[in-house]
């Protein structure tokens, strides 16, 4: 039976008063953990006896663009001119293995290919921080503790199973690994053998990260000869608390409200349902979503990188560009969306705990306030939701 990891040695890891002591114990905790769940001691010994802090681990993970860049700039810095035509090259290079590969999973070489391209620039960035360094120190960190030493069990497994060393062990500050940045625990379950050299190798075997990241997509539930979403044209006097990934509706009642595609034409009559997203707010482009944007989000959960993923993957595709450019906008701080959370908070608005990053919930929260203020209800935190909280540009 598995032990769960007891939580005392990471309590105060990240506080003032941290000391290596205190990942030291943690780590001790980690490796009875492994010994416990059967993993070879030598690989356990191995593996845990050379492992250490990395504040600088610590410092990314509390500054993830996704929870405070804009949609404008996020998108600006990932599908770029040089992108798009670098990932058109890499498609005519390889069409035939990669559509081969989408013949039996699935999922358009399109897709495969901008996943590449956002994750690893085509195999450029693979990343050369030592994972077991990475995970170890986030697995004794208080904020997901419980998900990274998951992870770091994982990948003492992929050394101790599928023969993977110590020294390849090398990517992400978060521990993903490979062209396609897997978390280890994904790179256990779907990793793929697909140039038949006897184990998968998402490193250096183009067919073989192509293959495990086609695999994962099927696993999440993609839906074959079915598209992302689309940009679309709204109305004016639209109701925009309809919109949000928790709102999902056919295709019809969306025409029926008067959403028709950015080209000005009529949505496809087809039985499918959609949820309606409004990143930048009622002054940027409106997106209807379907189900294979959702399964994006089981790769990695963000709204930015999901629409970033089926944007570029329509740009490879031969579409043009988005009609509605989004607003650059402002970087909000940590400190002013945990401003805004706790005024939200405060009015009754739920935003859920202050913890400074703008996810769901808290978009939620400002429509609801929105709603509820007779302003436009798009969710978006704009200049003036901060002038009518008093909330300044410091985020008091």
């Amino acid at each position: 039976m598995k032990k769960k990891l007891s939580l005392t040695c990471v309590a105060l890891l990240f506080s003032a008063a941290a000391s290596a002591d205190d990942f030291a114990a943690c780590v001790q905790q980690l490796r009875q953990k492994a010994l416990d769940e059967g993993i070879s001691p030598a690989v356990v010994h191995k593996a845990l006896d050379s492992v250490h802090f990395s504040q600088r681990v610590v410092e990314l993970d509390r500054r993830q663009p996704e929870f405070t860049e804009t949609f404008g700039r996020y998108l600006r810095r990932r599908v770029t001119a040089s992108r798009i035509q670098q990932g058109k090259d890499v498609l005519a290079a390889n069409r035939t293995e990669l559509n081969r590969i989408a013949g039996h999973y699935g999922v358009p070489a399109h897709y495969l290919v901008a996943f590449w391209g956002l994750e690893t620039h085509f195999g450029a960035h693979v990343g050369n921080m030592p994972t077991l360094d990475s995970l170890a120190t986030l697995a004794c960190d208080q904020r997901r503790s419980g998900y990274f030493t998951d992870q770091l069990m994982a990948a003492l497994n992929l050394v101790d199973r599928d023969g993977v060393t110590t020294d390849q062990l090398k990517g992400s500050w978060a521990g993903a690994l490979g062209n396609f940045q897997f978390m280890p625990s994904v790179y256990l379950r779907y990793a793929v053998d697909r140039d038949g050299d006897g184990r998968p190798d998402l490193w250096n075997s183009l067919p073989d990260a192509a293959a495990s990241a086609a695999n994962y997509l099927q696993a999440l539930g993609w839906h074959r000869d079915e598209r992302w979403g689309r940009e679309v044209r709204l109305p004016k006097g639209f109701p925009y608390h309809v919109a949000g990934l928790d709102h999902s509706r056919p295709l019809t009642e969306w025409r029926r409200l008067g959403v028709r595609r950015a080209d000005g034409g009529p949505l496809p009559d087809a039985d499918m349902r959609a949820s309606l997203l409004v990143p930048s707010g009622h002054q940027g482009p409106a997106f209807l979503v379907y189900h294979n944007f959702r399964v994006i989000m089981g790769w990695n959960r963000s709204q930015f990188y999901a629409l970033s993923v089926g944007l570029l993957a329509d740009r490879l595709a031969g579409c043009g560009p988005l009609r509605q450019t989004p607003p650059e906008g402002r970087r909000l701080t940590r400190q002013q969306i945990e401003a805004l959370q706790k005024r939200l908070n405060a009015r009754g608005f739920d935003a859920g705990p202050p913890d400074g990053l703008l996810g769901p919930k808290t978009r939620g929260a400002i429509r609801a306030y929105q709603q509820a203020n007779h302003r436009i209800a798009d969710g978006h935190p704009d200049d003036a939701l901060f002038r009518a909280l008093g909330i300044g540009r410091g985020g008091v």
